[in-house]
């Protein structure tokens, strides 16, 4: 293909992503404004040809590439800032993020910059501290929104622990609802701090919740009865990781039996746990689960905006053990 063909190409998706995110735009933003969302998905690979994802955060715009083997560097700069100058949004307020498949250690914690800015962004009642520039991922995952509401709704008097806790956006709606007393558990040091921040940022933190910074696979094999006698949980797992100290390879597909029997021994009787997943090839294997009753609840956590024909943005089960 020669440079003019490319660079008419490129123009002509340019075009039809700006339009198709600036509909999509017009047509969220009231709603959500009453809602109190200031962080919403206008776009996700909805034209097969235009391999991007495009997020509203509070008046800026984070952009990314499905990257493959065809992908040229010019192509996502000309996709974000086409899309930004349809939606008015100046450029330092415009994020590019290369999105790559692989079966390695999930990229939210690997640094692409060193801006080390957080943003408070609100998402319903709660504020959340948004990183748009530094990683993959900016701090907060959209796309179960829902899934932390009925967290909250189920958390009252509870204790509550939150595995792969990330930046601990489930402990914040955990603690809004009344636990009474969380952990939160993640391998990144980076992550702990950040649900810390969270929570004070929301005036949330004290003493009833504990921080643990650990790979969630080795907080479950080791024993403490500090640990024990959960009332409700939330596990959201990466679909692939390797462990720091045993170098140990986990892979969702294979292991989740192993990693959710293990997670239930640390739950009282008739206690919750939300399961999910965004593997997109992931088959839950219900043998020798000892629970009372699982339920896949996929369709009531994906909010509007993650409602998608080609994909679903991740699986979600309600598990009483």
């Amino acid at each position: 293909m020669t440079q003019d063909t490319l660079k008419t190409t490129y123009e002509r998706q340019a075009r039809m992503l700006a339009d198709r995110v600036k509909k999509r735009y017009h047509h969220l933003r009231k709603r959500f404004a009453r809602q109190n969302l200031e962080i919403f998905r206008l776009y996700d690979w909805d034209i097969p040809e235009i391999r991007a994802v495009v997020d509203w955060y509070a008046g800026h715009l984070v952009v990314g590439e499905y990257s493959r083997k065809q992908s040229t560097k010019e192509w996502l700069p000309f996709m974000g800032i086409s899309v930004a100058r349809a939606m008015g949004v100046p450029e330092d307020r415009l994020h590019l993020k290369i999105r790559r498949a692989g079966i390695k250690e999930g990229t939210r914690y690997q640094r692409i910059n060193h801006v080390n800015r957080k943003i408070p962004m609100a998402e319903r009642d709660l504020t959340f501290l948004i990183n748009p520039t530094d990683f993959v991922d900016t701090g907060l995952f959209s796309d179960h929104r829902n899934t932390r509401q009925m967290v909250r709704e189920r958390a009252g008097g509870k204790r509550f622990l939150n595995l792969y806790c990330y930046t601990g956006a489930f402990t914040c709606y955990a603690a809004k609802g009344g636990a009474a007393g969380t952990v939160s558990v993640d391998r990144s040091e980076t992550a702990v701090n950040w649900v810390r921040e969270n929570l004070e940022i929301n005036g949330l933190w004290g003493p009833a919740h504990e921080l643990i910074q650990e790979d969630t696979l080795g907080f479950l094999s080791r024993p403490s009865p500090d640990y024990q006698g959960f009332d409700l949980a939330v596990v959201d797992p990466p679909s692939f990781s390797t462990t720091r100290v045993r170098g140990a390879h986990f892979d969702i597909a294979r292991d989740h039996p192993g990693l959710l029997t293990a997670v239930f021994e640390r739950m009282t009787p008739g206690g919750t746990v939300f399961f999910s997943t965004n593997h997109q090839n992931f088959d839950l294997d219900t043998r020798g689960l000892a629970v009372s009753c699982i339920t896949e609840i996929t369709a009531k956590t994906i909010p509007e905006d993650f409602r998608s024909k080609r994909r679903q943005i991740h699986r979600a089960w309600e598990i009483i053990v």
